[in-house]
């Protein structure tokens, strides 16, 4: 790359990109674009990240996108040259591969002309962003000076002023090469996947009082990860790798030096093999270069003891009472005010710590060592903790029950002594049942309320112990309870068994606002409620915190809390109940920041999915039942999202349960220990030929998509991609869905024109002359319009329709309507309206007419049949395309079904990072597989 104050004709090597972002490093080094005093630093970028997404208007949007990839570094330097020719300097978005759903949220029109339109306005959005901060912040990349520039100088000083352009009296030649230049400096910062990995493998000093720990080369097989090899047999040949894998290493090497200079040493031998590092080096790579380390694919090997070293620090060692006879804890048996003694003890981990290894530790911290050996395993330690953590050794403390719970849950840390850190609580009694998670099975049942309408089942009332002892406690409370075992009538239970002064705010989707207005008359009658919804929810003379003195319960939808934060945050709630809480799994969007924002005594949840897609809902979900509960955003995915999702941690997995088991109850209808007397459900796939029609049009559709996506690539690519599945489902679906033609469903000679429709057809012929119902789920409006029209034409009867422009009045109709039995057979409900919230108990038959690839979502569906109230067994028949994608994607998704351990891709955006090898082989239509 040519060096600013060089000639045109000299050329020099700048330092490649950080390879993480390849961003900003130039021959002057890091611009920081945050130093602004109008921007502040983000504190952490994925809740930044997410924070933005809930802007709606599109120039908001693109504002808050561009905003964020610039305070996060996400953004380059390169070179353009327009249609006229003429060149100017630009500052691009280098969004990383956590930004695609941040990005992917500027997209309007999910064609190809809308992602590029998207892509471009992103572009010049971030060049605007940049460009401002750096001339407001009067930052100059060359030297004031007179006289001619070269290309290379000009293009900075642009970089950093108001007109982006170069000078047209520049040799055209020379920016073109200078701008080929830029673009490959740019790419020499990306890591691209090769064939073998870089793996650097960390031993144990053979002497604990050594400071040297041996660092190993290694070379792993990317397709064979079981082949690894040390790197000098790579280079003595006796290792069995591809050609070109001494070629790779050399790469990974650059790159780890640079991004872990402390490693530098592995180069100075002719054949590397590794290199010693001192504690406080191997404390940097571990703490912060291995991340930076990952993303270019090169592997950081801990002894295993690693990740489960313990922290030295103060426990509070309390007593609290006894439990009952019988073990069950009861209001009675303590006060959640009760004023706890304790005694502070230095404890590593759970064990507590001897006078003799105290002193050890002390003599270790005055020698200025951070990682000491005691009890046969390493341990991290500060030395201005262990000072304190001495000191304070044996003072007595006290704190209220609440507190101290809090404090053993990883919630609060108490008043700790300054400089000493707090690793917990230490107790006996109900509090030490409590922390060792014995909580659901201590807590004791209470007796449906004589004010409720009904009786509630055993594990209902345990479930409204629960949910009364926690509120009680002051904690939030996630009842995630299988789809059907009754969420809504414990909820109304606690109000009765728990009454707090003021009224109980119910969020929910619109869908099922109807449903707990009939709950709440149902099971508890005398109960006062208003439905805080429509255009005349405000009274300009009545303000809201007034208007709803003397209700028990008021009933909102998310959006409106949104809309009406301001109002709802003035009153101060009995209770917040978030129902199908999985809404606020975004911690970025606008409803679940006002959520949050709501006051309120108690905090409850319902939901049967807590976790759909991602861990980081769960971590949402408990930010605004029990703030900071899991720590930050940014260290939950570090800590808990990356390792389980990606490596399945096992350890990482029995931390989350251990901090979550007392917030989030969860019992399923499978379980017969739960419940008895519900009936069966079968599940089964319904393969169906394409016709010939649907063949032909799948074919082009392919061939068009592998074409365009060998053409592109980037942002560019992925909307290419999604497009083309979009469409390929829609062939699966029916020749119709796909060209928008109007034609007919069935040909004039009565010859199926789409295997889904005449498998649909049998199906809905055997269960309404069996005298049944069914619920049919699409995920498409416009093809539930085709259907309808066409239903209501061969059975005689108007079948009901449910999408998300119906009001939530005739939804109510529906519902009800569809109940009665005479009402009409056929429900069809699109998957995002009808697939949570409603009970639709009248199905026996669930139709998945096309596929949502996400199993959660699925069965949340299939639960509007399959719930307490079903009498018979429910037959779900989800219908697969044969020889096409959405067999192949069935295959994936059969092994995938409990997402709340182990995640399944979002949706459909994983597709759209496989090679085009690997996306002909996912969407090719396997042509023996036509009718």
């Amino acid at each position: 790359m040519v060096s600013p104050g060089a000639t045109d004709r000299q050329i020099v090597d700048l330092p490649a990109p950080r390879e993480r972002d390849a961003c900003l490093w130039l021959q002057f080094g890091t611009i920081v674009l945050t130093s602004s005093p109008q921007h502040d630093p983000p504190t952490g970028s994925e809740a930044t990240r997410a924070a933005v997404v809930d802007v709606t208007a599109r120039d908001g949007r693109l504002a808050s996108v561009a905003g964020f990839l610039t305070d996060s570094a996400r953004v380059v330097p390169g070179v353009r040259i327009d249609d006229a020719g003429r060149a100017r300097s630009q500052w691009w978005p280098l969004p990383s591969v956590d930004d695609r759903e941040l990005v992917a949220s500027l997209v309007d029109d999910d064609s190809v002309e809308g992602h590029l339109s998207a892509a471009t306005a992103l572009a010049d959005e971030v060049d605007r962003v940049v460009r401002q901060r750096l001339v407001g912040a009067g930052v100059r990349l060359v030297p004031r000076r007179r006289g001619r520039r070269t290309v290379p100088e000009a293009w900075l000083l642009s970089l950093t002023a108001d007109d982006p352009f170069l000078a047209g009296s520049f040799d055209a030649v020379k920016v073109r090469a200078f701008a080929d230049a830029v673009a490959a400096w740019v790419r020499s910062g990306a890591a691209t996947p090769g064939l073998v990995r870089l793996c650097l493998r960390v031993h144990e000093p053979a002497d604990a009082n050594d400071d040297r720990w041996p660092v190993e080369l290694l070379v792993q097989d990317v397709l064979e990860p079981s082949l690894m090899a040390p790197i000098h047999d790579l280079w003595g040949g006796s290792a069995l790798f591809r050609p070109g894998t001494i070629e790779e290493v050399l790469t990974s090497l650059g790159r780890l030096v640079r991004i872990a200079p402390e490693l530098s040493a592995v180069l100075d031998d002719a054949v590397p093999t590794g290199t010693d590092l001192d504690t406080e080096s191997l404390l940097v790579v571990a703490r912060d270069r291995m991340s930076d380390l990952a993303d270019v694919d090169i592997a950081v090997l801990l002894p295993s003891w690693w990740t489960r070293t313990g922290r030295v620090g103060l426990r509070a060692k309390a007593s609290s009472k006894h439990a009952s006879a019988n073990g069950a804890v009861t209001e009675s048996t303590f006060g959640l005010d009760e004023i706890v003694d304790f005694t502070w003890e230095a404890a590593l981990g759970g064990r507590r710590l001897t006078k003799a290894e105290l002193i050890s530790l002390q003599r270790a911290a005055t020698a200025k060592r951070s990682l000491v050996r005691i009890r046969g395993e390493w341990v991290l330690i500060d030395a201005s903790e262990i000072d304190a953590i001495v000191r304070h050794v044996g003072e007595r403390g006290q704190a209220t029950a609440a507190d101290l719970l809090r404090t053993g849950l990883g919630i609060d840390t108490l008043d700790a002594p300054v400089g000493a850190p707090v690793i917990g609580v230490s107790a006996t009694g109900w509090l030490g049942d409590l922390l060792d998670e014995a909580l659901h099975s201590t807590v004791t049942p209470i007796a449906t309320p004589p004010s409720f309408v009904g009786t509630l089942r055993p594990y209902q009332e345990r479930g409204v112990a629960w949910l009364t002892f926690l509120g009680r406690l002051g904690l939030g409370a996630c009842l995630a309870d299988d789809m059907g075992l009754g969420k809504t009538a414990q909820l109304i239970a606690t109000l009765l068994t728990d009454p707090v002064e003021g009224p109980t705010l119910v969020v929910c989707p619109v869908s099922v606002l109807g449903n707990w207005s009939r709950e709440l008359e149902r099971f508890s009658p005398h109960l006062s409620v208003l439905v805080h919804h429509g255009s005349q929810r405000h009274d300009d003379a009545v303000p809201l915190a007034q208007r709803i003195i003397g209700y028990n319960v008021v009933l909102t939808t998310y959006a409106l809390v949104a809309r009406d934060v301001e109002q709802l945050c003035e009153v101060t709630f009995a209770r917040v109940v978030l129902d199908e809480a999985q809404q606020v799994k975004n911690p970025g969007t606008a409803q679940t920041k006002a959520v949050a924002r709501l006051n309120a005594r108690r905090r409850i949840a319902l939901t049967g999915t807590p976790v759909e897609n991602r861990l980081t809902e769960l971590w949402s979900l408990m930010q605004v039942l029990n703030p900071g509960l899991l720590g930050s955003f940014a260290s939950f995915k570090r800590r808990f999202a990356a390792p389980i999702e990606r490596e399945h941690d096992e350890a990482a997995t029995a931390l989350l349960r251990r901090i979550t088991t007392p917030f989030v109850l969860r019992r399923l209808k499978t379980d017969r220990t739960i419940i008895d007397d519900l009936p069966d459900k079968i599940e089964q796939t319904e393969h169906c030929l394409l016709s010939r029609e649907q063949a032909t049009l799948y074919q082009a559709v392919v061939d068009e998509l592998l074409e365009a996506s060998l053409a592109a690539d980037g942002i560019t690519r992925r909307g290419l991609v999604l497009a083309g599945i979009s469409k390929l489902k829609q062939v699966c679906n029916h020749p119709a869905h796909f060209l928008h033609d109007g034609s007919p469903l069935v040909s004039v000679v009565g010859t199926p024109r789409s295997g889904k429709l005449a498998r649909v057809e049998e199906l809905l012929d055997e269960i309404i002359d069996a005298g049944d119902k069914a619920l049919v789920f699409t995920q498409f409006a416009q093809w539930g319009d085709l259907l309808t029209t066409y239903l209501n034409r061969r059975y005689g009867r108007q079948p009901l329709w449910l999408h998300g422009g119906v009001p939530r009045a005739k939804r109510d109709e529906m519902v009800t309507a569809f109940a009665e039995a005479d009402g009409p057979p056929i429900f069809l409900l699109s998957l995002k309206a009808g697939g949570t919230g409603l009970n639709l108990t009248a199905a026996s038959h669930v139709i998945h007419f096309d596929r949502w690839w996400n199993p959660a979502v699925e069965d949340q569906a299939t639960d509007r049949a399959y719930r307490i109230g079903q009498r018979r067994t429910v037959l779900v028949h989800k219908l697969v395309s044969t020889g096409t994608i959405e067999e192949r994607i069935d295959e994936m998704i059969t092994s995938k079904r409990s997402l709340a351990k182990r995640v399944v891709g979002d949706g459909e955006q994983w597709i759209t990072e496989l090679s085009t090898d690997e996306l002909r082989d996912v969407i090719a239509l396997r042509s023996s597989e036509v009718d």
